[in-house]
């Protein structure tokens, strides 16, 4: 017996199923992420560079998110879950610093288009830019990739050499 099957864990081809179904839960989620970046791209909601900087990141995660759907090994986990946190710390500074750096003018960097809302808590200090709630979504969005791609990768570490690998 083996120590995965001491703790309940199954080799076989159960185990393989759940691997895929959380690889194509991986790629579903890159998916949603590319469509939100390019779906902003295309309503014309931010400067160029910015834009241009969308494009890139869908230009990297895409062809990932393909490769995980089919069952992609870990360099491509690797790399969802690198562009997934590096996406959470961009947006994190787009959320803090206002119309610096949306090309927005006055009204932040909002990603709903509609007038600013002033943000809950955010109270008179502008510690948040206005309609920092579609940056946050996106940022939950990109929090949540990189964690079922770490938990993923984990899982896939914790299968035996002798099982097959997933495909």
């Amino acid at each position: 017996m083996t120590a995965l099957q001491r703790w309940g864990r199954s080799t076989g081809p159960i185990a393989r199923s759940r691997h895929i179904l959380h690889s194509r839960a991986v790629s579903a989620v890159t998916a949603a992420s590319c469509g939100v970046h390019l779906w902003l791209v295309a309503g014309n909601h931010h400067s160029p560079w910015l834009s241009a900087v969308m494009l890139g990141m869908v230009g990297v995660c895409l062809p990932c998110a393909v490769h995980l759907w089919r069952g992609g090994r870990d360099s491509a986990l690797r790399q969802v879950m690198g562009c997934a946190l590096a996406m959470t710390a961009v947006h994190a500074v787009l959320l803090l610093s206002g119309p610096a750096f949306s090309g927005g003018g006055s009204s932040g960097h909002a990603h709903s288009g509609a007038a600013a809302l002033p943000v809950p808590g955010a109270g008179s200090s502008g510690l948040l830019a206005p309609g920092a709630e579609g940056l946050l979504a996106i940022v939950v969005l990109e929090i949540t990739t990189a964690f079922l791609a770490a938990t993923l990768l984990a899982r896939l570490r914790s299968v035996p050499r002798t099982a097959a690998p997933v495909r």
